[in-house]
């Protein structure tokens, strides 16, 4: 859904759209600088919210996903999966509460069908599930200086991961970063305004190629429509950012999740790349060794330097072995910002 006051509001700003989202600001290169090297501030539209509300709204979505939503008090948020029945992802979710409902933020282009997937499983649980992207606005921010710039804004600022805090119609965010602060607002449309003109005197407004790349960066996967059922979570990394929990009840999936984790069977994990290309990867695209298939790219984003880094899907022991290729162009292995779960069991 498309939120059309902000959009025009952003449009005023100096917006350059595409799709439907903000592309830049006006130069992609020097916003990617501005990413690397400053504080920025940037629109969120690439991505949709879904508010799931009613009085069985907890006990539904816990049947639905990897993680545990009874954890959501409120204060914080947590990433969690949604599977098929054979345990492979449909979706990436940012879960939340806002205004008292759960929200679950996800990839625009697979909001509505992942939204009517849903609601087949709601049956007569008092269960409302509505996209809430027109009437709410999602911003990104990143900087060494940002919490200084939002504390007057909100009465304080979280400082752990995944801490959250609520203030006049916006709740702030703490996000997992590469060592550089990161945060989300999530706002109503006039209070976005009020907002995005307070920061915007302290911080350089970027497009989504820059948030793309500080997610990359960040170690963080997205589901895109090519590739859903492509990655059980684990190969995705979801253990390693606490986007599983291995102790909750069952959910769809579950089995196929649990027994990847319990019998120490993941062969495969995403890793940080570069590639030294002017094409950019697209996610779904395979790599490979020796002419042979070993993975996937799941993202990708320019680099502030030229190229593209990617997080890509690889076999372990293709690691072991060589040289990883996207095409003809080897992939740089770069050390994520986070551990990897431990992949085996002795």
């Amino acid at each position: 859904m498309t939120n059309n006051d902000w959009q025009e509001f952003l449009f005023i700003k100096g917006g350059v759209f595409n799709n439907g989202t903000i592309s830049s600001f006006g130069n992609t290169e020097k916003e990617l600088s501005y990413t690397q090297n400053e504080d920025i501030i940037c629109d969120l539209s690439h991505l949709d919210i879904l508010e799931i509300s009613g009085d069985d709204a907890l006990t539904f979505l816990q049947g639905q996903v990897t993680n545990d939503v009874k954890l959501l008090r409120g204060n914080n948020a947590h990433y969690t999966g949604y599977c098929s029945p054979k345990g492979r992802l449909l979706a990436l979710f940012f879960a939340f509460t806002f205004n008292n409902n759960l929200h679950l933020q996800l990839n625009h282009k697979l909001a509505e069908p992942i939204a009517k997937r849903l609601k087949m499983y709601v049956m007569r649980s008092k269960v409302a599930i509505n996209n809430v992207s027109d009437s709410t606005v999602k911003i990104g921010l990143s900087g060494h200086n940002i919490a200084k710039f939002m504390a007057p804004i909100f009465g304080g600022v979280p400082s752990a991961v995944y801490e959250s805090i609520q203030h006049e119609n916006a709740t702030l965010i703490c996000l997992p970063n590469a060592g550089v602060p990161r945060y989300e607002i999530i706002a109503e449309t006039e209070r976005a305004k009020t907002i995005w003109q307070s920061l915007k005197t302290n911080c350089k407004p970027v497009g989504k190629p820059c948030w793309d790349w500080l997610e990359t960066q960040a170690g963080i996967p997205d589901i895109y429509v090519n590739t859903q059922e492509e990655f059980v979570p684990q190969m995705v990394n979801l253990d390693s950012l606490n986007a599983i929990n291995f102790k909750k009840g069952c959910y769809t999936g579950q089995e196929i999740v649990a027994r990847t984790h319990y019998l120490g069977k993941v062969k495969r994990r995403t890793q940080l790349a570069h590639i030294a290309t002017s094409t950019p990867p697209i996610a779904g695209e395979d790599v490979t060794q020796n002419n042979e298939i070993v993975g996937k790219i799941v993202r990708s984003a320019p680099a502030p330097l030229g190229g593209f880094d990617v997080l890509a899907e690889t076999r372990l022991e293709a690691l072991e072995i060589g040289n990883i290729y996207w095409r003809e162009f080897v992939l740089n292995i770069k050390p994520l910002p986070y551990p990897l779960a431990e992949t085996s069991k002795n």
